[in-house]
């Protein structure tokens, strides 16, 4: 640990330095020479990539931490019991498991019809143990952002109804005896369903025949990889049609908070973005943005000349503006006329439902020519922002209105 916190000291000083030298550097219009903005740019690639090296750092810690746990319980109750006592049913038996396994590895195993009869689905595939299944939900959250700030729900089948507020009655003054003011909640539903996104991993005959081969290790990492792209992706700009509603989506998405004033992005736009969200959001509030957008943040400054791009020294403690977190995705859209380049809010109002039982299917013939084996591998999922007025965006001035 102290080994981080050294580098976050390192980095501190560096990003002083970098400011430093953009104060005394710029011109009487606020720009930068060409061979000065080489030299910020350089110095600001020494801040990210120290930041870098101190995320690599902490998630070598928490795996070490995680890692250094004990492996292994005493027995307190009898096999194939739940560790509370409650007998373990369905896919969440041993037995499920290792025959699951079994026969994603094997082309014909003869106790298939039994052992996995409680989780055939509908295409031929095979539901993926419990236990397995808190893995791929794991893999998911390292490879998607989004599903570390919003709500994540469980369905069964079928759409699920949620309700929300439309608008809030309220309070007032009357005189002593006097009528009592009608003033209700009025309530909405939003709906939401599950659209199927799959991807196929194919695996070799001889990994497959090798012991060694950890085939539920690779398995989960290639789905969280592929899975969770696509899902990051809808989320930010899926357009609700085969897939869920993105944040950034027009129809559906969070609600406008400013527009800029010009095509570049100002200290005013990023304050007026910050006070367009109201006051009980903000206090979980934090900035969903693109790594080219965060680069530009870092040379802006508040009225009292402090730049507002704030790096951690802390351990735990994430990078801010305006003393607020911020998360970066490559599917927020760059800063360009007319995109959408920042959101701001509480995410937790935006609710991802995963529909229980993500299945994988085993290919046996169609790649036997290559010698490799094909997985199917499929979930079910939605997401939707339940509250448009809990997060609010930041659109840039369109080219046409600049030149008007």
């Amino acid at each position: 640990m102290s080994k981080i916190l050294e580098l976050r000291e390192k980095r501190a000083k560096a990003w002083e330095a970098a400011k430093k030298f953009l104060d005394s550097k710029r011109g009487e219009d606020g720009l930068l020479s060409a061979e000065d903005t080489a030299a910020y740019e350089k110095m600001e690639k020494e801040v990210v990539d120290l930041g870098k090296e101190i995320e690599r750092l902490e998630r070598q810690a928490a795996i070490d931490a995680e890692l250094s746990k004990p492996t292994s319980e005493p027995i307190t109750n009898k096999p194939n019991n739940h560790p509370d006592g409650e007998e373990k049913t369905g896919r969440a038996t041993d037995n499920y498991r290792r025959t699951f396994w079994n026969t994603m590895r094997r082309k014909n195993f003869f106790d298939v019809e039994n052992a996995l009869q409680v989780g055939t689905d509908s295409e031929g595939g095979y539901l993926v143990p419990d236990e397995f299944e808190h893995t791929l939900v794991e893999a998911l959250e390292e490879e998607n952002c989004f599903r570390s700030l919003a709500t994540v729900i469980q369905t069964s089948s079928g759409d699920r109804k949620i309700p929300v507020v439309a608008s809030k009655g309220e309070a007032a003054w009357i005189d002593e005896e006097g009528a009592y003011p009608e003033s209700d909640d009025s309530f909405g539903q939003v709906s939401i369903g599950a659209f199927k996104v799959a991807t196929m991993i194919k695996v070799s005959d001889e990994l497959l025949n090798d012991n060694v081969f950890n085939l539920e290790a690779y398995i989960s990492k290639e789905f969280g990889r592929r899975i969770g792209t696509k899902e990051e992706e809808a989320f930010f700009i899926g357009d609700g049609k085969g897939k869920p509603t993105g944040i950034l989506n027009a129809t559906g998405g969070a609600s406008d908070g400013v527009t800029t004033a010009t095509a570049n992005i100002t200290f005013d736009d990023v304050m007026d973005l910050f006070y367009s969200l109201k006051a009980p959001y903000r206090k979980k509030a934090v900035w969903l943005l693109n790594d080219t957008t965060v680069k530009a943040l870092r040379k802006l400054k508040d009225n009292n000349g402090n730049y507002i791009w704030q790096p951690s020294v802390q351990a735990g403690v994430p990078d801010m503006i305006l003393n607020r977190p911020y998360h970066t995705s490559s599917y927020v859209p760059e800063v360009a006329a007319g995109s959408k380049v920042m959101a701001f809010g509480d995410f937790s109002y935006y609710w991802i439902a995963d529909r229980q039982g993500r299945s994988f299917k085993r290919l046996n013939e169609l790649f036997a020519a290559t010698g490799q084996v094909g997985f199917l591998a499929s979930q079910r999922v939605d997401g939707k922002l339940i509250l448009a007025e809990a997060v609010k965006t930041m659109k840039v001035k369109s080219s046409a209105s600049s030149a008007s």
